[in-house]
């Protein structure tokens, strides 16, 4: 589908994508309650909402919040579209399937930027600076089977992901993978990265994972 973008607004890409073959795989019934925690465009809860899904979108950027909300207008598409941090704005809530593609690129920094267009990427020294919270918050606002879809780089430790998510109770694997070429956020990095020791000097390629965790019935 066509999206629009407004500047400094995550547009989709090759990890949007993989997490929405992923999401087509999920059974989804009608009016099945899908939560899209850091939306950006709001690809990803357009189209869980094309299936039926009562959608909630959260993002802690204001132009991603207008653009998602343009975006679900145009498309003539239910979707809720709220302002906050991660999953703040719907705690207490109860969701059938929890979707995610947050900030996960290693950074030269320990806190996430407030402003600009790498807030949609940086995510501290580990790139976990999200992931963590998600791993830890997400889980209490699933209905038993439901799920939790989350994609992230390999260089942001999915093993790490998987122990978080099965300590609080949910059944985790890596349900798909893909590689793609360093994009220029990375290119601009890979000195860095390489004296961290999370890529080799000839590494040219990043492995993007999904991570699905299923709270059992």
């Amino acid at each position: 589908m066509t999206l629009l973008a407004l500047p400094g607004v995550y547009a989709p890409q090759a990890d949007t994508a993989l997490l929405a073959e992923a999401l087509y795989e999920e059974p989804l019934f009608p009016g099945a309650r899908v939560l899209d925690v850091g939306t950006g465009t709001g690809a990803l809860a357009l189209v869980a909402a094309r299936r039926g899904a009562d959608v909630t979108a959260i993002d802690i950027s204001r132009r991603a919040v207008l653009t998602a909300r343009l975006n679900a207008r145009l498309a003539r598409l239910p979707v809720r579209v709220l302002r906050g941090d991660l999953l703040t704005p719907v705690v207490g809530g109860a969701y059938d399937l929890i979707l995610s593609n947050p900030p996960y690129v290693p950074a030269r920094t320990a806190t996430a930027p407030r402003r600009g267009a790498a807030r949609a990427w940086d995510a501290g020294y580990d790139g976990r600076l999200l992931v963590r919270r998600i791993c830890g918050e997400a889980p209490p606002l699933l209905r038993p089977g439901g799920a939790l879809l989350m994609v992230h780089s390999a260089l942001s430790d999915p093993d790490a992901s998987l122990r978080e998510l099965r300590a609080e109770g949910l059944k985790a694997a890596v349900v798909a993978r893909r590689f793609i070429p360093f994009g220029p956020v990375l290119r601009e990095r890979r000195g860095w990265l390489d004296a961290q020791g999370l890529i080799e000097d000839d590494e040219t390629t990043e492995e993007l994972v999904v991570i699905r965790a299923e709270r059992p019935e």
